[in-house]
């Protein structure tokens, strides 16, 4: 069975990498998942030598690659200046470092010996005590960029489709998580109890070729972000040093306020804060002080209410006969998921239970 999982991992991790580096647009992103990808593969290639050679695969530091590799893949999406430099190789060298060792120690993949005393102990510790710091701190790193990435989107657009929002990521992010807990926890329950007949390597391997089917997946439609960058700092730390008066700011909020609502730009799915800034003669960032200081809201979130308010009065029109979804396209959503979430987010109840509430 093992034998199988690792070939199977290994011509599914070349062939995605191939298909990715042969994209007709290739970005930094797509660089940094094809290399990963294609090591992912020649981490699996070299499991199968280690089994054939010694009948149990080596110690792997798959940890130390997937966890700097999905950083600098998020950082590339995220960060519109982002460029791939030599600086950046130096994330995978404790991977290269810990492979190497582990080929020549000949270090097995056996945590039934974990505490044994030998002369590799001290190895076997320093790398479980690596893995884990790798985890967290790159895990940490990498949902705080996703993180700050949702906010941006958040100042831009009104609407955010799922190429932009990353949710894929997300997936990952929580998928993977829960698959470095699971390890672990098999791990503890493997060396406390030595007689264990738990085989770790079947499960780390599956795991793994599981998420490269995802990042094959997901990684070959993902196109690049590109949106203005903005600084990440609190809304205080942001605008105390800023530049408009206090009159100023009740101008531009009252403009704001009255071209949304006169020209009801709301209903256009594709409004976005470019477009608002075109046409009200000012510049955005401007507009997006005033929208997080003046009305404590964020683009996405003052057009989508105003997009909900329009759902309502549909919603409450007894000769009103549009389903509930083609409100939703009537009054500017540009999906039904992205519908139906926003409006439970913002009334606390789904557009169904609305409209049962009213008894229409």
């Amino acid at each position: 069975m093992m034998e199988t999982i690792v070939w199977v991992g290994f011509s599914q991790s070349l062939f995605a990498a191939i298909l990715i580096a042969a994209k007709k647009s290739l970005q930094a992103q797509d660089k940094i998942l094809s290399a990963w990808l294609f090591l992912l593969g020649i981490e699996f290639l070299t499991c199968a030598i280690d089994i054939n050679l010694w009948d149990i695969p080596l110690l792997s530091s798959t940890f130390l690659l997937f966890n700097p590799a999905f950083f600098l893949y998020i950082k590339s999406l995220t960060k519109p200046d982002f460029k791939l430099k030599n600086i950046h190789f130096l994330h995978l060298a404790p991977f290269i470092i810990f492979e190497a060792m582990v080929y020549v120690l000949q270090e097995k993949l056996n945590l039934n010996n974990f505490f044994a005393t030998d002369s590799n102990q001290w190895f076997r510790f320093t790398f479980s005590f690596a893995s884990i710091i790798s985890w967290i701190i790159y895990n940490f790193l990498s949902a705080r960029m996703v993180f700050y990435h949702r906010k941006k989107l958040e100042n831009e657009f009104s609407s955010i489709e799922s190429g932009k929002s990353l949710k894929w990521i997300f997936f990952i992010v929580v998928f993977y998580n829960l698959y470095c807990g699971a390890a672990i926890l098999v791990g503890v329950v493997v060396v406390s109890v030595p007689e264990t007949t738990i085989t770790q390597y079947i499960y780390n391997y599956s795991a793994l070729l599981v998420l490269i089917y995802i990042l094959g997946f997901y990684g070959l439609r993902q196109q690049k972000i590109f949106y203005p960058e903005i600084q990440e700092t609190t809304k205080k730390e942001k605008y105390q040093n800023s530049l408009l008066s206090d009159r100023r700011k009740t101008q531009i909020k009252n403009a704001i306020i009255k071209y949304v609502e006169t020209e009801k730009a709301y209903l256009n799915p594709d409004i976005n804060m470019n477009m608002l800034s075109e046409n009200l003669k000012i510049p955005k960032h401007n507009i997006t002080e005033v929208l997080n200081v003046e009305l404590g809201k964020n683009f996405f979130r003052f057009i989508n209410e105003y997009r909900i308010e329009e759902v309502k009065k549909l919603l409450s029109d007894p000769k009103n006969k549009y389903s509930i979804e083609a409100i939703g396209y009537e009054c500017g959503f540009n999906s039904k998921s992205a519908f139906f979430t926003v409006f439970k987010n913002i009334t606390g109840m789904t557009p169904n239970m609305y409209k049962e509430k009213l008894g229409n």
